[in-house]
């Protein structure tokens, strides 16, 4: 594998059998212990918060059928989570509500919960794989950062967490429907749906539910 410095995506193709731990072990063999992957969910919807997940998997403990969990059922989604809940080495979780995100912007609020489930990880990361492009501000200096494009195809630490933090946000949203009935939001998941769009012309916006900032919102 090309060496990068800390922080540049990792450009390679995608095996196209699935994700594996290439990423991984090549951060292993460069003297690494703990890698972490991340991801985050809810960055395109009109309510709810940001989530995002980061795993250490345990190599002794595999868990089966890991991919992109855009790719799996909502019932295959929560199988895996507990799987990985059960057997993985290190979980942390982080989110950031609809306000922050309207005070920044959602790239921003999106590295700073991965930066925020990242730093809570016991035992601590010593490398962490990022997907997509950035890799979030103020880390450790000591933690080894890499972004990978599409890492949730492609990584199965990264796979991992892209089901956590899919299925922690989806859990959120079904308890925000039930505190906020009317919207759907169990349905959609906040998404900008046709119901969802209808429901917000008939009642509006929510407070630190909805997204100001996002159209149709910021255009009322």
């Amino acid at each position: 594998m090309t060496s990068h410095a800390s922080g540049s995506p990792l450009l390679f193709d995608p095996d196209p059998q699935g994700p594996d731990f290439a990423f991984e072990d090549a951060l292993r063999d460069s003297g690494h212990h703990h890698v972490a992957g991340v991801d985050e969910a809810g960055r395109g919807p009109l309510a709810g918060p940001v989530v995002a997940a980061a795993v250490i998997l345990d190599r002794s403990m595999p868990v089966e059928g890991l991919t992109d969990s855009k790719a799996l059922t909502a019932r295959r989604r929560e199988a895996l989570f507990d799987a990985i809940m059960a057997d993985a080495h290190a979980v942390s979780i982080a989110s950031v509500c609809a306000a922050r995100i309207d005070a920044a912007d959602i790239r921003k609020a999106s590295l700073a919960a991965m930066r925020a489930c990242v730093t809570g990880l016991s035992p601590c990361a010593d490398a962490a794989l990022f997907d997509g492009r950035d890799v979030p501000p103020g880390l450790p200096r000591e933690l080894t950062a890499r972004s990978v494009v599409k890492g949730d195809a492609r990584c199965l630490s990264v796979a991992a967490a892209s089901i956590i933090a899919k299925v922690s946000r989806d859990r959120m949203l079904e308890t925000l429907c039930s505190a906020h009935p009317g919207y759907g939001l169990s349905g959609h998941k906040g998404y900008g749906s046709a119901g969802h769009r209808a429901a917000i012309d008939r009642l509006g916006g929510v407070a630190r539910l909805h997204r100001f900032t996002f159209r149709p919102l910021s255009q009322r």
